[in-house]
């Protein structure tokens, strides 16, 4: 399906300014609409370890951010715990226990990876050590050390490893600068994870955690620092949104205390509004005039913001609409076509929901054939793609009732969400990298 002269338009408006091909790649976490969709594209609905895997490689270390994709190249980030050991620092085991999970600090030295492969083969194209350190904290099982995904305007790629640093190349793996934005300190050693996000010539890193949150907006170009703002929010994982809206480019941040809406040029709060639960993860969506907000930790709380409000919006009549039941902990919600896909928790348990009126569509519904969900949903073709933890993938066809077409599987965990580009659906497991496509 070609794209549409409203999709061509309404692009321009998120996260950076791309030619019209940033329809046919995956240059950021949630896709080039920052929604989730592959509007022009059609991978498979079926696959399996012998069906429609045009390649299958090793991955080594850890990671659970998402591939990325622009033309013919795919880069993944990864962190690989070494042999090397600072004997100052007790072995983990020999480590009392500090926090509710019994998290532990590392004492190995990680390589943290940065690859690209080519998009055809899955051959190997080059490889850079953005730096070896010790993780100054632990993460927790769900987590990992290279759990943020990279970004890039197709001139140069961006890669944040949180505490571990801040590194930007071209496309061909060479180094332009770095930057040490200093260690973060999240509440139980949970981990990091919060993806940067790029717009036009601005790069904008949001660290909410248990020590000192801020929010900051770097030069691109540089990696020279334009503003920096505290934030007084304690843990969330969720990626900001960008967009320009009522004369203004707005950067949403999703917390616990309030959702904000920071002017990206000169870093003033436009708007705040409470109401949503603890640890925020879900990535913010755009519907028209508002903003779709949501966490699932402790609660369930989504809300739709208006963008064209200034001041405390805090249980305000000007909230379109709100959402109390069955709204997801780590994953985002998939906005498509007007549908709002979402989780509840971490568990395959499925709603939909009409994103200008918050209605329900259809829901709960139990997704057969997953236990846990921990990946975000993708769409493209007619069809929503849900990747669970276990291997098993549920395709559904976009409709007004829970229809799934196809349940596939692949002996591999996955709590990194999906990539699409073109007519290739790109899965990054525990240990592999596939690309799935028609044969």
């Amino acid at each position: 399906m070609k794209p549409s002269l409203f999709t061509k338009t309404l692009i321009l408006c998120f996260l950076f300014t791309p030619t019209l091909n940033a329809l046919d790649n995956w240059g950021q976490w949630r896709g080039p609409m920052n929604s989730g969709v592959a509007e022009s594209s059609d991978p498979p609905v079926k696959w399996s370890e012998t069906e429609n895997i045009k390649w299958k490689i090793p991955i080594e270390g850890n990671g659970t951010s998402t591939p990325i994709v622009w033309e013919d190249k795919v880069f993944i980030l990864t962190a690989v715990k070494t042999d090397q050991k600072d004997i100052s620092i007790p072995d983990p085991k020999d480590q009392p226990k500090t926090n509710f999970f019994d998290i532990k600090r590392p004492n190995a030295v990680h390589e943290f990876l940065v690859l690209c492969f080519d998009r055809n083969t899955g051959t190997e194209l080059w490889r850079d050590t953005a730096t070896k350190k010790i993780p100054h904290e632990g993460a927790h099982n769900d987590n990992d050390f290279a759990s943020a995904s990279p970004t890039t305007d197709g001139k140069r790629l961006f890669c944040w490893f949180g505490s571990a640093g801040l590194f930007c190349y071209d496309l061909k793996g060479n180094k332009i600068w770095e930057r040490n934005l200093g260690e973060a300190k999240v509440g139980s050693s949970l981990g990091e994870g919060c993806s940067p996000v790029l717009y036009e010539d601005k790069l904008v890193i949001v660290r909410d955690h248990a020590g000192k949150g801020s929010i900051e907006v770097l030069e691109a170009a540089t990696g020279k620092t334009a503003w920096l703002r505290e934030r007084d929010e304690d843990n969330a994982w969720a990626t900001p949104l960008v967009v320009k809206h009522s004369g203004r480019v707005q950067i949403i941040t999703n917390a616990s205390d309030f959702v904000r809406s920071y002017d990206l040029n000169s870093g003033e709060i436009i708007w705040q509004c409470s109401g949503l639960t603890g640890n925020c993860t879900p990535c913010p969506q755009i519907e028209g005039d508002h903003v779709i907000c949501m966490s699932g930790y402790q609660g369930y709380a989504a809300m739709a913001i208006p963008l064209t409000e200034t001041g405390d919006l805090s249980d305000s009549e000007k909230i379109r609409w709100s959402f109390d039941r069955g709204t997801p902990y780590v994953p985002s919600s998939l906005l498509y076509k007007g549908q709002l896909y979402f989780n509840q928790s971490n568990q395959a348990i499925l709603r939909c929901v009409d994103a200008k009126t918050g209605e329900l569509i259809f829901g709960p519904e139990r997704i057969n054939g997953i236990s846990n969900l921990y990946s975000s949903p993708v769409a493209a073709g007619g069809h929503i793609y849900l990747v669970g933890r276990g291997g098993n993938a549920v395709v559904l066809n976009h409709a007004k009732s829970y229809e799934p077409v196809a349940t596939n599987y692949l002996d591999e965990r996955f709590d990194a969400s999906p990539a699409i580009a073109g007519d290739q659906l790109f899965l990054r497991g525990a240990k592999h990298l596939y690309c799935i496509a028609k044969e």
